[in-house]
């Protein structure tokens, strides 16, 4: 099925490694135009030329700290300048660090607020104006299956992702007139460095190994296994397509049937 991405341009924040390496790799082997961001340039060199090795087409990279608003601003104001537009915003950061919530302060929480929620805020604020000159867009927000089924000892993402998706929800409403549609994607315990730290913290909290920890959580997902982040991204790129004109606020879980509620 061709997706209809073919010279669209797509901001994916967050991409040096991991989901959003991911996700920008898989759109642009659908023929997209991509920018990546990342606080740091050398790792973010190396995932643009990972992505020209792989699709044949260049990626645009742009150093950014996604608590800075100013940095924010600059990774989409760079996008668009140099594509000539803007047609797709992935919004991804890392997740805030694990803790239960007597371990966490006051400091923590800011921390994560500015890193989870309010680089959303800031990169849809750059965004949208640049989508509604273009006549429409897509967002789609990376969030987590903690929305639906809070996990151990990740009291912040549990907690601020939450705002994400309200976020997203509400956008969808409020921008529906000029044709951008914003949508979440609800991954599950995903093959990336992130999850491997998290494996660790959890084993030396529990004084167990980091082989039982993972055993214990891919014996709650029904396809007894991980996903890998290509699985992730393949949906991503639906929701930014022309096939997906019809979907938005939605919040799609993709973590192998581990969340059963049917909200």
């Amino acid at each position: 099925m061709d997706l209809g991405l073919r010279d669209k341009v797509a901001a994916v924040a967050a991409a040096s490694q991991g989901l959003g390496l991911a996700v920008a790799k898989t759109l642009a082997a659908e023929g997209a135009r991509v920018a990546i961001c990342g606080r740091h340039s050398e790792p973010l060199l190396v995932a643009a030329e990972a992505i020209r090795a792989e699709t044949g087409s260049a990626a645009l990279p742009v150093v950014a700290d996604l608590t800075a608003a100013d940095d924010v601003r600059n990774f989409v104001e760079q996008t668009a300048a140099h594509y000539g537009r803007l047609d797709i915003l992935v919004t991804n950061a890392g997740g805030p660090p694990p803790g239960d919530f007597l371990d966490l302060d006051e400091a923590a929480w800011r921390r994560g607020v500015d890193l989870t929620l309010m680089s959303v805020v800031n990169l849809c604020y750059a965004a949208v104006p640049h989508m509604q000159a273009a006549g429409g867009g897509r967002i789609v927000a990376i969030a987590s299956m903690s929305v639906k089924q809070p996990l151990r000892n990740l009291m912040l993402s549990n907690s601020i992702r939450m705002a994400v998706v309200g976020l997203i929800k509400s956008l969808s409403i409020e921008l529906a007139p000029y044709n951008i549609l914003a949508n979440a994607v609800l991954p599950g315990w995903t093959r990336t460095d992130r999850v491997e730290q998290l494996l660790t913290a959890q084993a030396a909290k529990r004084g167990i190994s980091v082989d039982a920890v993972e055993a214990e959580i891919v014996s709650g997902i029904p396809l007894r296994r991980m996903a890998r982040p290509e699985e992730l991204a393949a949906v991503v790129a639906f929701l930014a397509s022309e096939r997906a004109s019809f979907v938005t606020g939605t919040a799609i879980q993709i973590d192998g049937g581990a969340v059963q509620s049917p909200f």
